[in-house]
């Protein structure tokens, strides 16, 4: 009897010394957190060019840590596989800026949480774009049926997910699939030729006196009248007075008449706007205060040189949003049937 006390003793004595390392270990791991030693970690995805997100993180991560007094680390990891990775790897300490995709699978996956959505000049939604060359024979959905298709990332919403589910229904199956690393680069690939269509993410024109509205043309302007050009600044892609935003944009630099070349072919059913979300246990204090201070940010001129340069995820500013908001991205990821290991295998050849 005493022995089988004794047993009793030392298994409480186990646990509780069990219990006490794993507390202290939670502490260690944000009870010093925003410091030099321990940084917040802040990740985007990488669907625009990874030197433009890390010099644009950057002036935000200053505009933070001024604000704050906490520091912040920024990384791009390589794929939104590894973005999804690499939150859930940190739940107490990291930070997200995610598409709606990416942030439902690390909902699941590990209780990452949606805190605000982008807003992108008034819209709280977006839309993909379906674009080929100007000069294809490709005029109507149906007609994208055995072509070749690139795309940035299996886990890019706008770029895979929405367009996939839209391409099922619809009866249409591809041809070869591209899996072309970037929205950037799915432009490009149509550009050169070397795929007959790509999807990629829309954001509406600002058109000057007539604002665009859902149902008006993605394009609303007439190329035998007016020819596209870059802004004195050579920021802005314009085609006379009309403000391009969507991904063409993004290679105006390389391929000057990208508007001349590509066109989009329609656009898809609204999709929630991207997402700051934060890891399951990041301290809510923190989080409270980061979103002050980002929502204070988003005021200022320096937002435009980071996530809201159009070069970058080109928000205009961000607003509260709550999960069920994407719900219907989560009808989307049943429709096709697909689970998450569907959406981060490797790329099909």
């Amino acid at each position: 009897m005493r022995l089988k006390r004794l047993s009793v003793l030392l298994l409480i004595m186990l646990l509780v010394s069990a219990l006490s390392v794993s507390i202290q270990a939670v502490a260690a791991q944000t009870g010093d957190l925003g410091t030099d030693a321990n940084p917040i970690e802040v990740f985007f995805v990488p669907s625009v060019e990874a030197t433009v997100i890390t010099t644009g993180g950057e002036v935000m991560s200053a505009a933070l840590e001024k604000a704050t007094g906490l520091k912040f680390k920024v990384s791009v990891p390589t794929s939104y596989a590894a973005t999804v990775e690499a939150m859930c790897a940190a739940p107490a300490s990291s930070i997200g800026f995610i598409p709606a995709a990416g942030y439902v699978i690390a909902n699941k996956r590990c209780g990452v949480q949606v805190a605000e959505a982008a807003v992108r000049n008034g819209w709280n939604i977006y839309w993909s774009a379906y674009i080929v060359r100007r000069d294809s024979d490709i005029y109507t959905f149906g007609d994208l049926e055995g072509k070749s298709w690139a795309y940035p990332d299996a886990a890019s919403t706008s770029g895979y997910i929405v367009p996939a589910v839209e391409l099922k229904q619809a009866g249409i199956t591809p041809g070869k699939e591209i899996s072309a690393g970037g929205h950037n680069q799915v432009v490009q690939a149509v550009y050169n030729g070397d795929a007959d269509f790509g999807t990629t993410f829309f954001s509406p024109p600002l058109v000057p006196g007539a604002p665009w509205r859902v149902g008006d043309s993605p394009e609303p302007y007439d190329l035998t009248v007016d020819q596209s050009s870059l802004s004195a600044d050579g920021k802005q892609l314009l085609v006379g007075k009309i403000q391009i935003l969507d991904a063409r944009a993004n290679i105006r630099d390389t391929a000057k008449d990208v508007i001349e070349k590509v066109r989009i072919l329609r656009i898809s059913s609204p999709i929630p706007n991207d997402t700051l979300s934060f890891g399951k246990d990041f301290p809510p204090d923190l989080k409270a205060k980061i979103i002050t201070a980002l929502e204070a940010f988003a005021k200022t001129d320096d937002w435009k040189t980071s996530i809201g340069s159009t070069d970058f995820y080109g928000w205009s500013g961000i607003a509260p949003v709550a999960d069920s908001a994407y719900d219907a991205v989560r009808a989307r990821f049943d429709i096709l049937g697909l689970t998450e290991q569907d959406v981060f295998a490797p790329p099909k050849k």
